[in-house]
Formats: structure tokens, sequence, C-alpha cells
């Protein structure tokens, strides 16, 4: 669970846009850990119980006010620095996976090590290879991410052309994406809005508006372990290519066929439709280099020393994004509870991967929730930022400290759908249970959508 979240009732009211003298005298109080959901007779699971959650009161310009200024600059001097060191990290484990198969089966090799355990060896070093050219990718992809906000350069045109050479070769369609990512930046945690992980709600999934205790939850989200890990699997290596392709997890009050590569989608005006055409162009680029490549060195070399760490790329870009934006505790909002400031607190702070997460991927994991406040605040400065931030918002700032890939298991069990009615809401469970609930205000708004319904 995330280590602060749930934020207690507060006497102003959700417009409140006062500002108090310190953050410290903000009366909004968090608790350290949810509650533990109990199924004991005598110690019946109550939504009574449950902490109480109060949407942020400041605006984005008091919250802007705490961030020195210096740093929002963006030296493009320094970004390339980061961008050549990815380089030179990418070139040099590449050379070493040119040597993988030659050393481990050679002659000298197989006598030293026996056919089996050179073997064993060579397809151990291959997964070494894999692990850190997958995550050096990764950083190089981050890298893109930068630019397509304008975080790595003031210098517009540096910006394109390093973030089109970087996602096109990870086979992301740079400027396509950029344009729906900065719409759901625009408009996280809006069930109406957003563009990706948006919650299931109730409906979404058929699951009758009744009391709890007789509704039999296994017959909705009860599924075996092995068939969660099938499709956490899916999730992992196909979403970002499904979600470029077939709008999956995306916004679902998009038509069907709906999709990154059409010219004419509804995610794109008439003014984007020759950036999409140039994406596409470059998609296109990559497709006949892949071929030409197999063709030349073979389809396993290219499948072991490039495919397998781009697959790796997407495996851990929807881990980041999906840990970021998912858990029991963070809230999500409809019609006029939302606003910016709002949707980039409900995201959540992780250790990703310790040191390797730091260095490799530019803290992209650690220090996400301020992006989501200054998009076009450099990486580099996302650590010092983070603690000004944490400062003035309080408890309204997420982090968890719980190891990633048990988080991974954990949210995606956990985290199974929302209300259909009110304005604040939070993930339910598989057994329609909440961790924490909307200040009494916001569920009086609630129910009485429900009853006008």
């Amino acid at each position: 669970m995330i280590d602060r979240c749930c934020v207690l009732s507060s006497p102003l009211p959700p417009e409140h846009t006062e500002l108090p003298s310190t953050p410290a005298m903000a009366t909004a109080k968090a608790y350290s850990a949810p509650p533990k959901v109990s199924e004991k007779k005598d110690n019946p699971y109550s939504e009574d119980d449950l902490p109480e959650f109060t949407p942020m009161p400041w605006t984005l310009s008091e919250i802007r006010a705490a961030i020195p200024p210096h740093l929002h600059v963006r030296q493009t001097w320094k970004g390339l620095l980061y961008l050549a060191r990815d380089i030179i990290l990418a070139t040099a484990v590449w050379k070493l996976g040119l040597r993988i198969d030659p050393t481990f089966q050679s002659q000298a090799a197989v006598q030293q090590l026996t056919p089996i355990g050179a073997e064993v060896a060579r397809w151990a070093a291959w997964g070494v290879y894999w692990w850190f050219q997958g995550l050096i990718f990764t950083g190089i992809w981050v890298i893109g991410h930068e630019c397509g906000h304008g975080a790595f350069s003031a210098n517009k045109r540096v910006c394109d052309i390093v973030g089109f050479i970087t996602h096109t070769f990870l086979w992301t369609p740079y400027f396509s994406w950029q344009i729906s990512h900065h719409r759901h930046h625009s408009n996280h945690a809006s069930m109406e809005r957003d563009e990706v992980y948006v919650p299931k709600t109730r409906s979404d999934i058929g699951i009758p508006k009744d009391d709890p205790t007789k509704i039999d939850w296994d017959e909705y989200l009860g599924d075996t372990p092995i068939y969660t890990l099938y499709m956490l699997l899916r999730q992992q290596f196909l979403a970002f290519p499904a979600y470029l392709l077939f709008n999956v997890s995306g916004q679902k009050n998009y038509p069907k066929w709906t999709n990154h590569f059409d010219p004419n989608s509804v995610l794109f005006t008439k003014r984007q439709r020759n950036a999409v055409i140039m994406s596409n162009i470059g998609i296109a680029a990559m497709v006949w280099g892949v071929l030409e490549s197999s063709r030349i060195w073979g389809a396993a070399t290219v499948l072991k020393m490039y495919a397998i760490p781009w697959l790796l790329v997407t495996h851990w870009f929807i881990m980041i994004t999906y840990l970021h934006h998912t858990d029991i505790e963070l809230p999500h909002y409809r019609n006029g509870q939302w606003n910016f400031q709002r949707g980039a607190a409900a995201t959540v702070d992780r250790d990703f991967l310790g040191w390797q997460g730091r260095f490799f991927l530019h803290d992209v994991a650690h220090f996400h929730v301020i992006h989501h406040f200054f998009p076009m605040m450099p990486f580099y400065h996302g650590p010092e930022a983070t603690k000004y931030l944490k400062e003035f918002i309080g408890d309204h700032y997420r982090y968890s400290n719980k190891p990633v890939f048990k988080a991974l298991w954990d949210t995606y069990n956990i985290c199974q759908f929302v209300e259909d009615e009110g304005d604040v809401l939070f993930y339910r469970d598989r057994k329609g249970k909440a961790y924490v609930r909307p200040a009494a205000q916001y569920r009086e708004s609630a129910a009485t959508a429900q009853r006008a319904h």
C-alpha cells in the first residue's frame, strides 16, 4: 500500500482556495496505511471504519510558487550528456552481447564447463544481457518521453529530433503518442476524459448494486492465480502495442478502431495529421530496418540482440506507468470535483528497482508525482523539486517503498472497479471492499446521484 495517502476530511469546502500560511497548518492528516479488511465475524468489514479522503484545496499556481524557479530550467547540454551516456552504455553492452555465443560455444568453454554447463552459462549470459540492455533501452525511451513534454530542451526542434529518433528506434510513434500522452497529463484521474488506466465501473463488469453479502463475488471477479498471472503477463508485454493499435485500456468513449496510426483518428485534430503521418513513416522505416537486419545477420541474432530488450522496454514502461496511476488508495474524479492539480496528486512515487531504477531509468519511477504537476520540468531536477512539493502538499503526496514486483501482483489483484455514482471514487477489491472512502460531503453527493438514478 501507499505509505502516506489517506487524507482525513477537512473543514474546508472543496472550492476553498485560501492558502494556509504554511503547509504544516493545512488541516489534512494521513494514515501510514489503510486498515486491514477483516473477514472475522467478531470484526466485520464496515466502511464507517475506513479513513476518509478530502481532495486538496490548493490551486496550481500556489503549488508552483512553492517550487524554486531554477528547477524548471531546461539545460540542453545536460540532456544530451544523459543521452550520450545511454548510447555509450547500450553500445558497450551490445558489443559484449555479440561475444556471448562465440565465447560459450567455443571448444575451450565446452571442455572447461562441459556441454551442458556451457549451454547453461550461455543462456545465463543472455539473461544478464537482456536485463541490462532492456533497462538501458528503457532509459533511452525515457529521454524520448522527456522530449515529448519539451522537458529535454527549451528548443522545440531539438526535442522533436531527439524524441523522434529515440522513440522510433523503440517502436513508439513519437508525435502520435506525444499528442495522446499530453491529453493524459491534461486530464489525469478524470473518469470522463483521461486517456489511459481509466478504471472499470461496477456496471462495466456487470456487478449488481446490491447488499455486498448477497453477491457471489467469485462469480464476477474470482480468478485462479495461474489465470491471473497469465492476464498480468499479457498486460505487461502486450498492453502498450495494444493501446497504440486498438486503444486497449484507453478512454472507452472513443469509437471502435481508434488507434495511433490513423491520421483521421478521434485522437488527433486536422492540424496534427502531418505529424501522425511522419510518425507512421518512422515506424515503417523501422519495419524495413528490422527486416533488412534479419536478412543480413539472421532473425535469431536480431531477436536476441534487439527484439527481446525492446520487449522488456514495453514491460518496464507498462509496469512503471501502471503502478504510478493505479493503487487502492488513489482517487479518481468525476464532474466538477476534478481539476489538474488534484489529478496530478493522484499518482504515486515508487522505489523502483533501487539504484538500477534511479540510474538506468533516470528517476522516472522514483519521482513521477512532480512530473505530473510540472511535465516540462527536467527529470534531473525531480529529486530536489519533490522535496519542496512534499513539504507543501504534505499528506497529499504519495510514496510507496513496497518491492515493485509484489506491488504489481497486489495491485493487479486488488484494484478491480469503482462505483458508477459519486464524484470522488476509490477502487474496490475482489470482494467489493474499499480501503478508503470519500469525506462525508462527497458521499452525500454520491447518494443523491444514486437516488436520482
